[in-house]
């Protein structure tokens, strides 16, 4: 999948240490984008 427009961003991921999360900071790193991604465990 291509983003248009999106290389030189920059995004938030919270809940990046799996499912959904993970692969959304996934697929925007691919993209060119700079991922700040976080995950927290209780």
């Amino acid at each position: 999948m291509e983003l248009a427009g999106l290389p030189r961003k920059v995004a938030l991921v919270t809940g990046a240490g799996s499912g959904i999360g993970k692969a959304t900071a996934v697929l925007l790193a691919q993209q060119g984008v700079k991922v700040a991604a976080l995950s927290h465990t209780a």
